[in-house]
This record gives C-alpha cells, structure tokens and sequence, in this order.
C-alpha cells in the first residue's frame, strides 16, 4: 500500500491514523504543500481534484479522507473500526460527515488565522468569531459524547477518526475554549491511542 500526503495534513492523518489502526503496513510519500507534485499529471491522473491524500492498495486508487477512513475500515477492520451493526455505522458515518459540513469550517479558520498565517496578517475578528461559533458547535459533541464514550457507542470505531483530528487541533491551540468536558476526556482517551499520537499529535504547522 502507498499513501500519497503529507503528514502534516490534517486529511493526511486521517488516513495514516486509520491504517495503523488497521495494522497495516504501507509507504508514505510526501506530496502536497512545500512539497508540490500534486499538480502533476500523474498525480492527477490518480487523484483529479489534486488534493491529499490518495491511497493506492494494490491498484485500487481511493481519494477523499474520510472515504478512504472508510475504505480501509470496511476492508481491514470489520467488526472493529468498521462496526457490523448498522445503527452504530451510522453514527459513526453521521459524526464523519459532521466533520465534513458542520465542524471543519471554524476550525480552518482559526488553524489557518492562528498557525499558518503571519501575525501582522491575521484577521482576528474573524479568527476570534470562529473561536466563539466552533466553541458552540463542539457542544453538540459534547453532549452526544455525555453518555457514550465513543461517538459511535462503547467502542472505538472509524467515526472517531476524523472529528478526533479536529479535536487535538481544537485543544491544542492557544485560545479561550468552553470547559467541554466530555469533549476533553474522549480526547483524553484517544490520546491513549499509539496511532493518535504518532500521527495526530504532532507540532501543528
């Protein structure tokens, strides 16, 4: 297996968090940001939109983040990340897509305002906006996660995966967050996870 992506995306540690879940072994090469080659054409002959990451397993090409959480959970994990049970894959399949439309809008800003952008170039009426209006969309999580204490029920599943990135950014940035606790100790027990740490819990840049 190859995965084509730089590690410090957060689309990147996604799948590389999934994979190692998974047990896998597989090659990483980097492509994207400083590194460029996305824009090539045999990059896009794989991937068409350009973006990381893209996973070739064996000839199979899969593109898009979370299809590829899913991808590798459905083909290596069944009945663990990828749970057998229907009800409990669409929570989990609910929250993957909640970070999609819902949570990744703030985050980016406040990520991108706060990290990748000078200081003398932040807009931080509009990062400190994000701040505010993510605090309350990270309330939803919380509640859910107030009597389960993984998004998809009492195990660790694929639907932790993606919204579990956002929320070691979430916390490790330096900014005024509401107290969440059930927020703060599901993400306590990710960072239990040797994959979370090795390839979530990095320096952010």
């Amino acid at each position: 297996m190859k995965i084509w992506g730089r590690a410090n995306s957060i689309n990147v540690q996604k799948v590389l968090w999934a994979a190692d879940e998974c047990g896998l072994k597989y090659e990483r090469e980097d492509v994207g940001g400083a590194f460029g080659g996305n824009d090539q054409p045999w990059y896009l002959k794989m991937n068409p939109n350009g973006v990381v990451p893209t996973i070739d397993d064996g000839g199979r090409i899969v593109w898009e983040s979370n299809s590829a959480v899913r991808y590798l959970a459905a083909k290596y994990a069944a009945g663990s990340l990828w749970t057998n049970d229907p009800g409990a894959r669409s929570e989990a399949d609910r929250w993957m897509d909640w970070q999609l439309s819902t949570i990744s809008r703030g985050m980016t800003t406040i990520f991108w305002g706060l990290i990748r952008t000078p200081p003398e170039k932040r807009d931080m009426a509009a990062i400190n906006e994000a701040i505010v209006d993510t605090g309350k969309l990270w309330a939803r999580l919380d509640a859910h996660l107030a009597e389960r204490p993984y998004v998809a029920g009492s195990h660790f599943t694929m639907g932790d995966i993606p919204v579990g990135c956002f929320v070691y950014r979430w916390f490790a940035l330096d900014i005024e967050r509401p107290e969440h606790k059930n927020l703060k100790a599901w993400h306590e027990r990710l960072a239990t996870r040797p994959a979370y740490a090795r390839h979530v819990m990095i320096k952010m840049t």
